[in-house]
């Protein structure tokens, strides 16, 4: 079942909780609503539900109007941060609790919940535990009830609000893993909310980022981090240099280093901004060329396959990152203290908003959309 809000508006008080929503899931997809706290989304997915109210707008399910329809009414699964499970109950009768409560004329039998019940565990992989209850289980298993629970009504759509934050690193992402092999077999159009950007790009389908109410971008994993719409999203997604710069012509300049920025010229000449991960810069021990940022390394992590290196830059001080493989990093042979020449791989230029210059999340109209430039 495909979900579209439209206009969707929320305030507290004198607070914007969300501003003119607009989105559309298709049938079938995984979605994850991405962003920090007090972005929003969970009020979204709230709303998507039916357990809050907007102030404006619309929320369809199927083309059909569902905005003043009751909860019960619209077909969907919750599944809560925190379980939200009745501890005085059993495993077994916690997923049944949505099925026994039904009306009496849409009340499956006894048998029949009987049935339901156990090909749920056995989906969720919690077979052997319905007589347990929530107390003798483990956070995983327990959120894993929880989704049996949301399941056992045969929902049209599935909404999680932060499904997995409650739990410790390791069994959060063997659960995510489960829950992304789950939904393949089971195709429930689903959203999920997230402030866990490494979450939402191993499960979704599509992501939508949110920051202060807004939507910032609306994407697949791959295009929300290799094509990030703005500087929030950006900055958002994984870690980045910022490096300050200027256009001259059709030259963006950071320090000794150059980049052909056509695009940029015929719109302004003056400060920009330049993004680069980590992961794109190259360090070499020599010059190796003119379009250079020399600089020193300050700090060394040295752990695993993946090392990260903190760089002063000689001309103004500024510290950036690198991330080097450990053959990369080995091949080099550095220590704290020596020079190196850094070159990014992809930069990623900017315009400053006039207002919060490198703060701004947001390329209003009549500003530079962001550009790629391959050195």
């Amino acid at each position: 079942m495909s979900i579209e809000v439209r206009g969707i508006t929320k305030t507290f008080g004198a607070f914007t909780a969300l501003s003119n929503i607009n989105l559309e899931v298709s049938t079938g997809e995984l979605v994850a609503l991405l962003g920090p706290s007090g972005s929003g989304k969970t009020t979204l997915l709230r709303i998507i539900a039916g357990l809050e109210a907007s102030d404006s707008g619309s929320v369809l399910f199927d083309g059909e109007d569902a905005t003043r329809q009751r909860v019960r009414d619209r077909g969907v699964g919750f599944v809560f941060q925190h379980y939200a499970l009745f501890r005085h109950m059993s495993v077994f009768d916690n997923v049944a609790f949505g099925l026994r409560v039904r009306p009496r004329k849409l009340r499956p039998s006894s048998e029949e919940i009987q049935t339901r019940v156990h090909e749920l565990l056995r989906l969720v992989q919690l077979e052997g535990l319905a007589k347990r209850y929530p107390g003798q289980l483990s956070g995983g298993q327990r959120q894993r009830v929880a989704l049996a629970r949301a399941l056992a009504v045969q929902p049209r759509v599935l909404l999680l609000d932060e499904p997995f934050g409650a739990l410790d690193a390791r069994v959060r992402q063997e659960l995510r893993r489960w829950l992304r092999r789950l939904h393949d077999e089971l195709h429930i159009t689903s959203v999920f909310v997230t402030h866990d950007q490494e979450e939402a790009l191993e499960l979704a389908d599509s992501i939508v980022v949110m920051n202060q109410g807004r939507i910032e971008q609306v994407g697949t994993p791959g295009e929300v981090y290799d094509h990030p719409a703005n500087p929030f999203v950006y900055k958002f997604l994984g870690s980045v240099n910022l490096f300050h710069g200027r256009v001259h012509g059709d030259t963006v300049r950071i320090g000794g280093f150059e980049a052909c920025a056509p695009e940029h010229a015929e719109t302004r000449d003056g400060p920009v901004l330049g993004y680069v991960r980590p992961h794109e810069m190259e360090l070499e021990r020599h010059r190796n060329g003119s379009a250079v940022i020399e600089a020193v390394v300050s700090y060394i992590h040295a752990i695993g396959p993946i090392v990260r290196l903190e760089l002063k830059r000689h001309d103004n001080g500024d510290l950036f990152e690198a991330q080097l493989s450990k053959e990369r990093y080995d091949e080099l042979s550095l220590q704290v203290g020596d020079a190196v020449f850094a070159r990014p791989r992809n930069l990623r230029v900017f315009a400053p908003d006039p207002v919060t210059g490198d703060k701004a999340h947001r390329l209003e109209p009549g500003y530079n959309e962001p550009s790629n430039y391959q050195i």
